[in-house]
């Protein structure tokens, strides 16, 4: 297959789909590959770079669209601001779209997908299986993130983060508070511990609590069965109301003692739990950080705005985009080989072979022979579903 990869366009995007040193993993299994020029440039990676690896370079994106037969991007196709062309309309018809295409945003991008019958898959969907492990972008970027959440964090902090023993007298160490021991959130454990803070943590899963000891920090309880708390694939699950509430309160109460707090709490498919809300951070210490990882989906706190840092009742609330494009060399050659291990899986030998027998590849597919194959996506937009002869009303 031509596998093309165009420049990302959205604001603040500095990752690029493939890195040089991925790009003969594909042709050894019998692709092309042809890239924009100065895709990769934002990321660390020249032109240069990409031809030495057998890769093709392409001066206009309209070019890349209109022959590749599938298409390797990392965000959502979306519109460029400077001429105004929208990249879902310079797509060729049957090609083969593979991104992370946030399949809890705007449902119509599929709908649209679906009539151009493009077969779209999203890294999102991934499943938590030891077979998808090279596949899995969530936790590639993931770990990126927790990373680049503490050193975001201690940036903003107008306090040292390690203990120091000076001749002016005894520092003490910063105190944080992680809440969600998914990837990204031990990530942001073991990075606060490496640089010195005292770390306490709080997830709903009580069987993360081990993970997070052995990093050091200490594990905060909530009384929550393991079934409540979590779903079969390992992700955190939506609690009761008054689970909530007591959850809620445990994180108030710990927050008035926290220097810094890390939020990434998510809930896959659904807007982001609110778990920090105005009077918790009223309550909070002057000169407190809040680094909310789940801005890209409504936010933990309830006084986040997604893509700005704000400062409300003297704490600071830093709500990041695309926080893995900030370290876009190593965010890209995590992801690069996550997508190339996925094409691998759907063309084997440089040949779409589209098998929903397989569990990977029904999981990730969204939209493939003209329809919308994902049911939340489905329900969303009261798509008629033949299997059941009914109308799947969104909810």
């Amino acid at each position: 297959m031509l596998i093309g990869v165009p420049r990302e366009i959205a604001r603040g995007e500095r990752r690029v789909a493939l890195v040089p040193e991925v790009v003969s993993q594909l042709t050894r299994a019998g692709h092309r590959v042809v890239i924009e020029r100065d895709a990769g440039l934002r990321a660390g990676f020249i032109d240069e770079a990409y031809t030495a690896a057998g890769c093709h370079l392409s001066d206009t994106p309209e070019e890349i669209y209109s022959t590749a037969q599938m298409i390797l991007k990392v965000q959502r196709p979306g519109r460029d601001e400077a001429s105004g062309e929208a990249e879902l309309d310079l797509m060729k018809e049957g090609s083969v779209l593979i991104g992370l295409l946030q399949p809890s945003g705007d449902p119509a991008l599929f709908q649209q997908l679906a009539e151009r019958n493009i077969i779209a898959c999203s890294m999102e969907l991934v499943p938590r299986t030891s077979r998808a492990q090279m596949m899995d972008a969530l936790s590639s970027q993931s770990t990126v993130a927790g990373y680049k959440a503490v050193l975001i964090a201690a940036n903003a902090l107008q306090k040292f983060f390690p203990m120091l023993m000076t001749a002016a007298g005894t520092v003490r160490p910063a105190r944080v508070l992680v809440i969600g021991a998914g990837v990204a959130g031990l990530q942001a454990i073991a990075t606060a511990r490496r640089i010195g803070a005292v770390v306490e943590a709080f997830d709903t899963r009580p069987v993360v609590k081990e993970q997070v000891q052995s990093l050091g920090a200490k594990f905060v309880e909530l009384d929550v069965r393991p079934e409540e708390a979590q779903d079969a694939g390992g992700y955190a699950k939506e609690l009761s109301k008054e689970h909530i509430r007591r959850e809620r309160e445990l994180i108030h109460n710990r927050a008035q003692q926290a220097d810094v707090i890390i939020t990434t709490a998510l809930i896959p498919g659904k807007p982001a739990p609110l778990l920090i809300d105005a009077e918790t951070v009223r309550s909070m210490q002057p000169g407190s950080v809040i680094v909310d990882l789940a801005g890209e989906q409504g936010g933990n706190c309830e006084l986040s705005v997604p893509g700005e840092t704000v400062v409300q009742h003297d704490v600071t609330i830093i709500a990041p985009l695309h926080i893995s494009s900030d370290l876009a060399f190593h965010a890209s050659q995590m992801y690069s080989k996550n997508v190339a291990a996925l094409v691998t899986l759907l063309a084997p030998k440089g040949e779409l072979n589209l098998n929903f027998a397989d569990d990977i590849i029904d999981a990730v597919c969204i939209t493939a022979g003209g329809e919308i194959r994902h049911a939340p996506t489905r329900r969303r937009l009261g798509i008629f579903d033949p299997k059941t002869s009914t109308v799947e009303s969104a909810k």
